[in-house]
This record gives structure tokens, sequence and C-alpha cells, in this order.
């Protein structure tokens, strides 16, 4: 696997990232936090284009979702500290680096003929 292969892969697993958390966002603030019916529309209209953004990952399915899990835990952390002002604590951060790591391991180890 080429790097540009992995740096593309790498940014549409951040964009999917920010695409789900940000609609998750917005539709939050609009149920909880009583904010305005357009602001949780826009975050179903983002949340919808979010499912189209991991197709263009080159694995296949299982794998692609698998791994954007970890992705997922690691970017919301972030999210949680950036947004609300929740820092993570140093175990959050531990295990979303083992998160990384899995996601390193499925998404870009090496495979051999049969490992597609």
């Amino acid at each position: 696997m080429t790097n540009n292969v992995i740096v593309r892969s790498i940014f549409w697993f951040v964009l999917a990232g920010l695409m789900e958390i940000g609609g998750g966002y917005l539709v939050w603030l609009w149920l909880r936090e009583k904010k305005p019916w357009w602001v949780g529309v826009a975050g179903a209209a983002i949340l919808v284009f979010y499912g189209v953004v991991p197709t263009f990952q080159t694995a296949h399915f299982g794998r692609v979702y698998a791994a954007y899990g970890g992705i997922f835990i690691a970017m919301s952390l972030l999210w949680g500290w950036y947004v609300d002002g929740q820092r993570p604590d140093r175990w959050d951060v531990i295990g979303a680096l083992f998160c990384l790591v899995g996601v390193a391991v499925m998404m870009y180890a090496p495979r051999g003929k049969y490992g597609k």
C-alpha cells in the first residue's frame, strides 16, 4: 500500500468522523439544548452525507466500518475536549491510542495474496 493511498484513506476517515460527530452534535443541540428546528435538520443532512463518505475507502465494508470505530472513539474524545471543554483523562487517551493502533493494523498492515 502506497503512502498516497494511506493519506487518502486517513482523509476519508477524518472527514467521516467530523460529519458523524458534527451532525450528531447538531441533532443533540436541537433536542437537548432546545436549539431551532433547522439545527436538527442540518445535523440530519450532514449525517446522510456521512453515510456516503466511507464508500470512498478502498477496503471492504466490514474492515472500513470496524476501523472507523477506532477513529470515531479518538475523534469523539477530541471533539468533547475542544467543543465541550471536557478534557480526556489519561485512561481515555490510553484507550484511544489502543484503538488507533488497532485501526492501523486492520487497515494498513501488509497482506498477502488472500488477505485483501
